[in-house]
């Protein structure tokens, strides 16, 4: 099984049906496209920004070793290197770059294949209620016995005595 996170908009009311319909899941795995095709993997799936920055520093790594007079076995082995990151950390730019243009992940559902995901994604969607609001506090602040005002703070539950 293999987790997906869902991406709404972020004016998309909570449990709203047509929001489903900009919804995007992005799979949370080794992108064998991004690891073969790096940058242009980014640009097909309109993820301008970060594929440029990972044209550029593809380039001016190249053109440093090249500079450097690189063995090359160790410029071909660099380029490897560097598209095996890029094919781990495809998945996580992507989700920047949704949630950067206000699609944030409201969701994440674990399934074997896209069809399942989007079922059991879009079910919970669905089956989301609008958070219930508190009912507002009425009253003065109580003041400790004593007429301690000092406030407590930390995890621990009481006042540590004077010195």
């Amino acid at each position: 099984m293999k987790p997906y996170t869902l991406h709404v908009p972020n004016d998309a009311p909570i449990g709203e049906p047509e929001s489903l319909d900009r919804a995007v899941l992005v799979r949370d795995a080794f992108s064998w496209g991004a690891f073969v095709f790096t940058a242009f993997w980014f640009f097909w799936h309109r993820l301008w920004l970060a594929g440029l920055a990972v044209l550029v520093g593809l380039f001016v790594i190249q053109t440093g070793l090249q500079v450097l007079g690189a063995h090359p076995t160790a410029v071909l082995l660099v380029q490897i290197l560097l598209s095996l990151v890029i094919g781990l950390e495809a998945s996580s730019l992507q989700r920047w770059t949704l949630r950067r243009r206000g699609r944030p992940a409201v969701d994440a559902v674990m399934a074997d294949d896209l069809e399942e995901a989007e079922t059991k994604a879009f079910r919970r969607w669905l089956e989301r209620r609008p958070p219930r609001l508190a009912a507002p506090v009425t009253g003065a602040l109580v003041t400790p016995v004593g007429g301690e005002t000092n406030p407590i703070i930390g995890l621990f539950p009481q006042a540590e005595p004077g010195r």
